[in-house]
This record gives structure tokens, sequence and C-alpha cells, in this order.
């Protein structure tokens, strides 16, 4: 299949510059969290040395806060401050707590390490931020980990109260670099409300069966670039998302990602638009679902770019969202108090896909999908689990799980959709299962156009 440059296709529709620094162009102050008493021997609490250290660094200059290797530096929560970097060297690692006097008693501030209202800081240094997971393991249970609650005060829900690991609250350029974030309870690298993002050559490994621990969360943040990272969790890997404001320009590049739900999901907090994104050059492997909108609270996405990107899902039990849609494009109210949003100018170049189950494409009454693009998609359609599928997934909320017969792709309520050099096989050891290659309903389907559209199966060497 021909690989068309994506700029002859779709413009560039920005460019990411960071802000002029305005901290001094001198070298950075450097200090270390063992100058001021921090032992790193993983059992003793180093939480006061290491706020000591930060609130040491000088007002108005750089300053690089050093976990010097070998160590395991366990700590309750600590608060950076403008111009500071943690760097936690390769062979160190900072531990977090697992007591809730640990954390500050506002849950929306539970965080490992955190940042708020601050410029210039972030976290590298090649070494390991591990939030300890399997000490909020309630039970493991093969389905999904049951987790343990801190919800004493009803501010939050059930057994999503526990703490993330890595927060920028309010921030402004922030930069994420070299350096691993293992076993996250909750969220796992969180921006919030943030601006002028750096974030490469970033490892995550969360537990495959805990929920809610997300890679990455982009949530009401801007001009964000995400590249050469890897990630392998149970829940959304890469997740923007618009609470209180609108997220924009955002480019994620060079990437690989396994999760056991979303690898790229937007939403589905989305009360405000998702304007201008590019993904590109993106592997996902063996996850539930590939790429993925939940538009559910009145929001609206557009200009948005995936390109080459190979992927391969499969089915992982439904107490997960996600079916092993290889694409996932959806808008619909929450419930009876939501809006519709809509979801327009969105193109896919250069998709590869392996999969258990088709690409699901819904819009709704008042939530149209407009000006969908499919150009150079190969889709690959075979069973290789025992889940049963035959479901249509639309949670959360709408129609929750519709049974259905798998279709190679299905589509409802879309205005503006054009299919160019697109092909669809599927394995004959598996033929009944398929319903129809393409579901639609000519009255909720308008202005579609194919070229170069090719089907058929293929036989599965034995």
């Amino acid at each position: 299949m021909a690989m068309l440059p994506l700029f002859f296709l779709f413009p560039l529709f920005f460019s990411f510059h960071p802000i002029q620094s305005l901290f001094a162009t001198s070298l950075p102050v450097t200090v270390s969290v063992t100058d001021f008493g921090a032992t790193g021997d993983g059992v003793r609490y180093d939480t006061g040395p290491i706020q000591v250290a930060i609130n040491s660094c000088p007002e108005g200059r750089r300053c690089h806060v050093t976990f010097p290797a070998p160590g395991r530096y366990l700590t309750a929560t600590v608060f950076l401050k403008s111009g500071v970097v943690l760097n936690v060297e390769a062979g160190a690692t900072v531990l977090g707590g697992a007591r809730q006097e640990d954390y500050p008693e506002d849950p929306a501030r539970w965080y490992v390490v955190v940042a708020e209202n601050a410029t210039e800081v972030g976290i590298g240094g090649g070494g390991v931020v591990d939030g300890q997971a399997h000490k909020f393991v309630v039970r493991e249970d093969p389905r999904k980990n049951i987790m343990v609650s801190w919800n004493k005060t009803g501010t939050c829900l059930g057994d999503e109260c526990r703490p993330r690991l890595i927060g920028f609250l309010g921030c402004n350029s922030v930069t994420v670099s070299n350096v691993t974030l293992n076993q996250p309870a909750y969220w796992c690298l969180h921006l919030v409300r943030s601006n002028n993002i750096s974030i490469h050559d970033v490892s995550i490994y969360g537990d495959f069966n805990i929920p809610n621990n997300d890679g990455i969360d982009i949530e009401d943040s801007n001009n964000t670039v995400i590249t050469r990272c890897h990630i392998d969790t149970g829940d959304d890997a890469i997740c923007p998302k618009s609470s209180t404001g609108p997220v924009y320009n955002l480019t994620a590049t060079n990437c690989w990602i396994r999760t056991k739900s979303s690898a790229i999901k937007l939403g589905s907090a989305s009360w405000f638009d998702f304007n201008h994104f590019l993904f590109d050059n993106i592997t996902i492997v063996d996850s539930h679902r590939g790429l993925g909108f939940q538009i559910r609270d009145g929001g609206n996405a557009s200009d948005i770019v995936f390109s080459n990107i190979n992927i391969s899902t499969r089915y992982y039990d439904p107490s997960w969202w996600g079916g092993a849609e290889p694409i996932y494009v959806t808008t619909c109210p929450r419930d009876s108090t939501s809006k519709e949003g809509s979801i327009s100018n969105i193109l896919f170049i250069n998709i590869t896909a392996n999969s258990e189950n088709g690409v699901f494409l819904s819009g709704s009454k008042r939530g149209i999908l407009r000006n969908l693009r499919f150009i150079n998609v190969d889709l690959t359609y075979k069973r290789i689990t025992n889940y049963s599928g035959g479901l249509f997934d639309y949670r959360p909320g709408c129609q929750e799980l519709v049974k259905h017969k798998t279709a190679g792709m299905m589509m409802e309520h879309i205005e503006g959709f054009e299919v160019k050099n697109v092909k669809m096989t599927w394995s004959n050891d598996h033929v009944n299962q398929w319903n129809n290659p393409l579901e639609f309903r000519a009255s909720t389907v308008n202005n579609i156009s194919f070229l170069n559209f090719h089907l058929g199966l293929y036989t599965s060497s034995k």
C-alpha cells in the first residue's frame, strides 16, 4: 500500500515553542538530598530532608535537587517550587509512601511529587519514581484488582481514593525526561492547567490488573510534546481530558504502548474542546483499544491527525472499558443532563491494525461525526482469545453494552466520510462470527466516499 507523506494531505497546524527562560542563564545550582540528612535506606522517611533541600534552592535560579545513587528514598508528598528539577540518578529510586497520613488533607493534592503554580520545573536524571502500587491492593483479582479506598470524607470516589504519582498543577514550562515511573497506585503523570510541556524518554510501568493507573493524563493543559516514551500499564496510556478548559496543541510521536484499556483516548472528561493534535509513529501492542474518542460532556474535538501507527488489539475481560477496537470514535451524552459534543476533521493515515474487533464510529443525533478520513489503512481481523465478544461498548453512559455481531466497520450518525486505499481482511477460521464488513444505516450516514476499498478473506497458515 502506497505511503503518502503526511504534509501533502494535512497541514501541520501548530508548532511547539517553549517560552523563554525566566531564570538566570548561568549554570544551575546543584544540591543533594543527602547533604540535608536523607538516608536513602528505603525504610526511614526522607521527606523532611528532601523538602528542605528543595526549599534551599535560591529564588530566581535554576536548581537541580539530586538523589544520589545507590539509594531508595522513601517519602511522603514533596512540593516543588519554581526553577527546581529533581535529578534522580540512575540507580536511585524515590519511593512513595503508602499511608494516608503521607499525603495532604485535600485528595486533589495526593501526589508523591507535586508542583503547584510553578515555572520551569521538572524531573529527570535516569532513575526511578515508584508509587508502590502493590501496597494499595486489597485483594488480587485476575479480572481487576480490588484496591484500597481512603474515601473517609466523601470528597473522592470509591477505589479512586488513592494517590497519584507525579503532578504539575497550574505550571508553566514543565520538563519530564529520562526517568522511569513505576507502579503508580492511581494516575501516573498528571498535567493540570499547565502550559508548555515536554515529556520525552520516559518509561512508565503499571500493574496490568490495577484500575485507573493511567500513564499520562493531560488535563486542561496546552502546548504539550510527548516523544520517545514507553508506556506499559493497566489503564489509559495517553489521555487528554478537558474538565475546566480546552486542550490544544498536543503532539505525541515515537512511542510504544501496551494497555488493558485505551492506548490513546480523548475523554471521557470532555466538557471543553480538544483541538490541533498530532499522533505520529506510534506502536500499540496487545491493547484493549487502540485510538479512542469518548466525548460525553458537550465538548468538541477537531483537527486531529493519527499517522504512521501500528496497532494490535485483543479482548480482555469486559469489566474493563473497550472491546478490542483498533479505532473507536464516539460522541454521545454521558447521562440525561449532559450535552452532546461533535467530532470533526479527523484524519487516519498510514495505519496498520491486527485486531479481534472492528472499527467503531458512532456519533449521536445532536453530536454528529463530520469529515472523517481513512487513507492508507490496512485492517486485519482475527480472533486470538476465547473471550466471547459480540458487544458494542458505548461506555461510559450512552447505551452501555449492546449485544451485536462483529462488523468490520460500524458507522452511525456521520456526515462526511472518506475512505481511500483501505484494505480489510479477516480470517476464514472465524468467518461465521463476522456479520458484515460494513454496517451502517443510510439514514444516519451521509456523504461517504470509497476509493480503492478492498475486502477479502485470508487463509491462516497452520
